[in-house]
């Protein structure tokens, strides 16, 4: 059994790792309360899921721009107070999105205006963020710390979507937001508690470049001369632009299966606890070699699950007053084979990035690989929002999950290479 278990050296090794970890695990959950929330009172203001899926088009702009620059400075300034200025901004954000539920003002462009803000500050933040973990452990204990991460990530994304449903059904949307509030404070001091993490010198002895577009083309030099990192990128699109499913939930909630908010905070749920479960046993994840071709299989498997989220969906057929549909149990499951998935998707490419990219280059590929992971996410609400309205939720999900499959094994006949990555020989 403890060989099943993550692997917790990292935690015991490094204390800054450690604080950083119980941090953002606090943190999450409080922000998955903020993501839940949003789209369901955009739902409900508005009942389209097209308006649930503007959500994210509104972010993607403010997330690439912030993504990329923001992975620059980290590379250039100190990443703990890089990070520790954007999670300012994010907090802040927060609490205006728990003022205009208080005063009841009920504007869905404030909202969206607000999501902009926080997706800029996202983007600045996640690029420091992801490349101040290489600078906490050894190299060799980067897939263990990876695995960690996803295990708070994917207790924040279960707890917080469950929460979300219980909360906004019970004490409404301002108490939910300003749970948000306090929980956040607890990842400010987490960095706060950082050591000091400057740019280290670099290995031929030349000058940190200034932030600029400069240094931020330099990051996308290295990626487009780079094959197996690229794929890293290009896979992930696959699977978050095609076959994500969350902008179809509150309809499929309150239209499919019944149970309205909740059903919609339950299915967000299963996808983190089978990120969380994967995370949790993922000590045999240490061992593969063959990462690229775990990744292909992975996304292949996601594609799948959401193809069969739609199946029970269009098997469940209306809901009539409400009524808990049965095929309730089959939706969850998918869903939670789903997340397991992903998590061992995120693990290995987050292993492969780290490992290939040079330190003084991390931050700008970290840059852009955040402008991937949460970009991809918002162009997948535009499309699943879109489809969605057109197809049914039910056809927009086997439609989705059915490309993803499609698209991530054409990619990998295109580059035999990263299928036969490494990791014991990791080539960039």
């Amino acid at each position: 059994m403890p060989k099943l278990l993550a692997d917790i050296t990292p935690l015991r090794e490094s204390r800054p790792f450690l604080r950083l970890w119980i941090g953002n695990g606090l943190s999450s959950i409080g922000t998955q309360l903020t993501v839940v929330a949003v789209s369901l009172e955009v739902y409900n203001l508005t009942g389209s899921t097209l308006a649930v899926g503007m959500l994210g088009l509104v972010a993607l702009v403010p997330l690439v721009i912030a993504g990329l620059y923001g992975g620059a400075v980290a590379d250039t300034h100190d990443r703990r107070k890089v990070a520790l200025a954007s999670s300012t901004v994010l907090w802040l954000v927060t609490i205006g999105i728990a003022a205009q539920a208080w005063l009841g003002l009920g504007n869905v462009g404030l909202l969206y205006g607000f999501i902009a803000i926080q997706s800029a500050a996202a983007g600045m933040n996640g690029a420091a963020r992801s490349a101040i973990v290489p600078r906490l452990v050894r190299l060799e204990l980067l897939p263990a710390a990876n695995a960690l991460s996803m295990i708070v990530m994917g207790l924040g994304t279960t707890v917080g979507p469950l929460l979300a449903g219980v909360l906004v059904a019970n004490v409404g949307y301002a108490w939910t937001y300003s749970v948000d509030v306090l929980t956040f404070t607890a990842s400010l001091w987490a960095l706060f508690r950082l050591p000091p993490l400057p740019p280290l010198p670099l290995a031929d002895g030349g000058t940190v470049q200034r932030a600029g577009v400069r240094s931020v083309l330099e990051g996308f030099s290295f990626l487009g001369s780079r094959k197996n990192v690229r794929m890293t990128f290009l896979v992930d699109m696959c699977a978050m632009v095609f076959a994500l499913p969350r902008a179809l939930l509150p309809a499929i909630g309150a239209v499919w299966l019944g149970g309205a908010d909740q059903t919609a905070g339950l299915l967000l749920a299963a996808i983190a606890a089978g990120s969380f479960l994967a995370a949790l046993f993922s000590g045999p994840l240490g061992h593969v070699r063959r990462q690229g071709l775990a990744v292909v299989w992975s996304i292949t498997v996601w594609g799948g699950a959401v193809a069969c989220l739609g199946g029970a969906v269009l098997a469940g057929g209306h809901t009539h007053d409400g009524v808990i549909s049965p095929w309730l149990v089959a939706a969850v499951a998918a869903l939670v084979v789903a997340g397991v998935a992903d998590s061992v998707s995120s693990v290995f490419r987050s292993t492969i990035l780290q490992a290939a990219t040079p330190d003084h280059l991390r931050g700008r590929l970290q840059g852009i690989f955040v402008v991937v992971v949460t970009g991809g996410p918002r162009m997948g609400d535009v499309f699943s929002g879109a489809t969605g309205s057109a197809l049914g939720e039910g056809w927009a999900a086997v439609m989705g999950g059915l490309l993803c499959i499609i698209t991530v094994w054409l990619l990998a006949i295109w580059q035999p290479g990263f299928v036969r990555y490494d990791a014991r020989h990791p080539e960039p």
